[in-house]
This record gives structure tokens, sequence and C-alpha cells, in this order.
């Protein structure tokens, strides 16, 4: 079970191995999930009416939106900033997943609360995705940045990204979209860790070991808790997608209109005033797709490394007595 567990019969995590298994489990997640990651996006960015039967943006549909990026920009294009993405989800994994054991632990021993139990997973979660969130939003907001970008591109590279932003548009830039996202990332990644820890108490009690391990109850428990935390947190989302590429429009003009916001309170109005209340949940269909995908694999792959961690030290403990006894 993901969190500190005083009855597993295994030691505590180290932050190490927290962090390690956080950011692989980061790593391999987002190379699985980024084409979902940039058409939602997109999605996000149109001001235009999301819409089949009433075609009037650029992107119209899942479907439309994937034949569209592919036939203009090639399959690459569903990887477009990917080396900030990356970057991004191993330092959040790592970061958020080590505060997590960490906070968890400090309520077990510090609290009468038990570390097990989903009301305390929403609170530790949220803590702990808030302080990945500082530490990691410059490199979400180039991820945005590549992802919404078309051809030809603007910034060439990561160090031309940071360069150019940073000398047009000043440090404070690569923080855009911060009050949005911190008013969202708590209860959304509390609620992940909150319907997970449900779910898997449901679905796959704990073994006497300890060992949940990476496996399918993992990746199912994980989507469901993703699909649920991301549509009740969905439009703050969208806010900061869309204060992220502020000063950014030269880029976006073949896409369709762009709007300029002065800040949270501005970009909600203006939305629900051209847009309706649907466009605070444009992209939400690709968005649920990916995390679906994004979560389930998360938790699945961190328990995965755990698992092979913990076993790789069980391993050497059973082996070094029986070295200790052969050099007697």
């Amino acid at each position: 079970m993901v969190g500190y567990d005083p009855r597993s019969q295994t030691a505590a995590l180290t932050p190490e191995e927290a962090a390690l298994a956080g950011s692989a489990a980061g790593m391999v997640t987002r190379a699985l999930i980024s084409p979902f990651d940039v058409v939602k996006i997109r999605f996000q960015l149109q001001i235009e009416r999301v819409s089949a039967q009433r075609p009037e943006g650029k992107y119209r549909g899942i479907v439309q939106a994937f034949r569209c990026i592919h036939s203009e920009e090639g399959l690459t294009a569903f990887w477009k900033g990917h080396i900030p993405a990356q970057l991004l989800s191993i330092c959040f994994g790592a970061v958020q997943f080590t505060t997590f054991e960490f906070l968890t632990e400090m309520v077990h021993k510090s609290t009468p609360y038990d570390s097990q139990t989903a009301g305390v997973h929403f609170v530790c979660g949220g803590l702990a995705a808030c302080s990945a969130t500082m530490v990691c939003q410059p490199l979400d907001t180039l991820r945005t940045r590549f992802a919404a970008q078309g051809e030809p591109k603007v910034y060439r590279n990561l160090r031309h990204a940071v360069s150019s932003m940073y000398c047009s548009e000043g440090v404070l830039t690569f923080y855009r979209g911060l009050s949005p996202t911190l008013v969202a990332v708590f209860p959304y990644a509390g609620l992940q860790f909150f319907f997970y820890n449900v779910f898997k108490k449901l679905l796959a009690p704990e073994p006497k070991s300890g060992n949940s391990g990476g496996n399918l109850r993992s990746l199912v428990c994980g989507s469901g808790a993703g699909m649920i935390s991301k549509t009740i947190t969905y439009p703050f989302d969208l806010f900061k997608k869309r204060l992220q590429v502020g000063g950014f429009g030269a880029a976006r003009v073949h896409f369709g209109q762009v709007r300029n916001y002065k800040g949270l309170v501005d970009c909600m109005v203006q939305i629900a005033e051209e847009e309706g209340v649907r466009g605070f949940f444009k992209g939400l269909s690709p968005s649920l797709v990916k995390a679906a995908l994004s979560t389930g694999f998360t938790f699945f792959w961190y328990e995965f490394f755990l698992n092979a961690m913990r076993n790789l030290k069980q391993r050497r403990k059973t082996k070094d007595p029986i070295e200790n006894q052969e050099e007697r």
C-alpha cells in the first residue's frame, strides 16, 4: 500500500527509495501518456467551441484532433515538449511521493490518526502535491509552451525556450498559472490518494506481507481515482493552461482566436462570458483518458518499483549470511 504502513513486515521506505520509485514511475508514465496530454492542451487553449456538430475551431473531437495533428505536424508532434515534460514528471514524482511517505509516517508517529486511512491520505496527498508543484512549476510552464506551439516552432529547444522567456518576459513568467495550479492541485492530488486508498482496500485487501505489488488492481484503482479527481477539479487545470501561454499569442494565431488574461479572475470571467460554462470543461474527454492512464500507471509503476527494490533488499539480506558462513 502507498504511504507509511506500521503493519507492514518490511522496513519503512527511505527517502531515497521513495524518490527513486516516484521518479521512475513518473518517467515511464509520461512516455506512455504524452499524446493524450498534447491533445488535451490543444483543446484547453482553443477559444472556439469544441464540437463535431457545429465545427468552429480547428479541433472538433479527439479522433479528428489526433488526425489533424498527425497530418500537419507528424507523429513526433505528440511528444512535443517531451524533454521538459519528462523532467517535470521525474521531478514531480520524486518530490510528491517522498513528501507523501514522510507526511504519512509523521502523522502516524505524531498524531492519534492511522496513517492508512483515506482521510489522512487526502490531506497528505494534497500537501505533497503542493510541495511538488512549487518545485516543478517552471518545468510545467515550459512543457505547456512546447505542446502549444505549432509549425514553425517558436522555441528550437529547451535552452532556447528558457533564455527567450527569461529575456523577453522575466523570471516570473515561469510561474504563470501558479495560483490556479495550487488551488486545484491540493484537492486533485488529495482525491487521487483518497480514492486510490478506498478502491485498493475494496478491491485488493493488503496481504500480510505488506507487499501490494504493481499489479492490475493497482492500475484499475489508480485509473478510477484519476478520473474522479480530474472531473471534480478540471476547470482549474484549464485556467492554468490559458494563463501559462500568456504572451505566447504569436505562436498560436493559426490555431484560432487568441486571448490575453490579466489574472485568474479575469480568465474565469472572460471564459464564462465568451464560451459559457461548457468552456470550463473544454478538453475534458481526452483529459479523462489521460488522467485514467496517468494516475493508473503512476500508482502501478510506483508500487512495481517499490516491490522490485524490496525484493532486491530481501535477496541481499538472505545472501549475505550465506556468504559470511562460507568465508568462515
